[in-house]
């Protein structure tokens, strides 16, 4: 549920929705904006065998670098940086601090990156402006 662009899908909105679930960037089940998607679809990216931006030979590339930004800017959180993080720690290591990090304090469930909101109790727990 880790995107190539280090996007982690379990606290998309898209996923975390109780219609038309997203099933992340490696499914086929996913909103059609996402089928469209550059980083996922790079002639570079689809070169590796991991299929994560920081195999390529051009990290951080421009088309990261614009969406690192904006994700930076509005939600607080750096897919650059999680992409190093992925590489220097793994995965596994990810996964388990991105789901200590996003999990709502009221109910354990997890935080939308996208609305500040939980998924579980419902509680706008973040403010996202």
């Amino acid at each position: 549920m880790i995107a190539p662009c280090g996007m982690n899908c379990n606290i998309c909105m898209a996923h975390l929705r109780t219609k038309n679930v997203c099933d992340g960037c490696w499914s086929d089940n996913k909103p059609y904006h996402c089928t469209k998607c550059a980083i996922k679809h790079c002639e570079l990216l689809e070169k590796t065998e991991a299929k994560f931006c920081y195999e390529c030979q051009k990290f951080p590339c421009a088309r990261l670098k614009r969406l690192d930004k904006r994700y930076r800017e509005k939600y607080n959180i750096s897919l650059t940086g999680n992409l190093i993080y992925i590489k220097i720690n793994s995965l596994d290591e990810f996964i388990k601090l991105e789901n200590d990090e996003w999990a709502c304090n009221n109910c354990g469930k997890l935080i939308c990156v996208h609305t500040g909101i939980c998924s579980g109790c419902n509680q706008k727990i973040i403010n996202i402006d």
